[in-house]
């Protein structure tokens, strides 16, 4: 038995994978190249601590006078404003949008155009979206909300169309043996089978465009990230850090009712 034994080659429980092990060496030295030329060093992190140290003294305390405070209150009554018109809006035009891109409901050439579409759409960054906007009608909040609308069409338009192509075709099929329509058998074959889940989409996207309103404002669209943005140019600091601590303070109280509402068309 030894000798038998002796003839065989070893086998390993785990044989190693060389190229896996080649792709993960690859990306170390890829990762190692890019922070040389990108000037990523120790030295600068250490100075950017030092930096920052200094750049949050100056931040503290938040700056609670009746003035800048009425400011930041307009500013971000403005981006509550951003955000709920540009949810509406986004919402109201990526539901046919959604309904065209599913490819259970409709031909495959309307479902591949619609999902092209969703993809440009979803191609750039609200903050993109939203300089081009500024450059077309100029510095506001309808730069800001437009651009939104642009990032609400896409995001809730192509998880809308994957939702109804998850949903059971023999509910759809009951409504159409009746005779019903086209319009019927969407209220009553598929928006209950994913109204649930519609509700969630649209839910976050709302808290998206909350959070989304102050960058799109620090390119001039408007909103508190406007705000934000004069007071870093003046060197307010103070007004820096009381405008984020309010935007912290809107988005976990939105947080909070946004899951309350998820649960309530559980």
């Amino acid at each position: 038995m030894s000798a038998i034994g002796a003839g065989r080659t070893p086998r390993h429980a785990f044989p190693p994978d060389w190229k896996v092990r080649a792709l993960w060496l690859g990306l170390v030295l890829y990762v190692a190249h890019a922070a040389g030329i990108l000037q990523i060093t120790w030295a600068r992190f250490v100075v950017g601590l030092d930096q920052g140290e200094r750049f949050l003294g100056r931040m503290w305390p938040p700056n609670v006078q009746a003035q800048k405070v009425q400011l930041i209150v307009d500013g971000m009554l403005e981006s509550l404003q951003i955000a709920v018109l540009s949810t509406a809006f986004g919402v109201l035009l990526a539901l046919p949008l959604g309904l065209l891109a599913a490819r259970n409901l409709t031909p495959a050439w309307a479902s591949w155009a619609a999902r092209a579409f969703i993809a440009l759409l979803r191609t750039f960054h609200p903050v993109i979206v939203a300089i081009l906007f500024v450059k077309a009608v100029g510095f506001g909040a309808l730069a800001g909300a437009l651009a939104l609308v642009v990032a609400s069409m896409g995001f809730v338009g192509k998880l809308f169309a994957e939702a109804i192509e998850e949903i059971s075709m023999k509910q759809v099929e009951a409504v159409r043996a009746t005779g019903a329509g086209f319009l019927s058998v969407l209220i009553m074959g598929v928006l209950p089978q994913v109204m649930a889940r519609f509700v969630g989409f649209v839910v976050y996207q709302l808290d998206s465009n909350l959070r989304n309103s102050t960058m799109v404002g620090i390119v001039g669209g408007g909103g508190i990230g406007a705000t934000l943005f004069t007071a870093y140019q003046r060197f307010d600091y103070d007004v820096v850090l009381t405008i984020l601590l309010v935007v912290i303070a809107i988005i976990m109280l939105f947080e909070v009712v946004s899951t309350r509402i998820r649960r309530v068309f559980q």
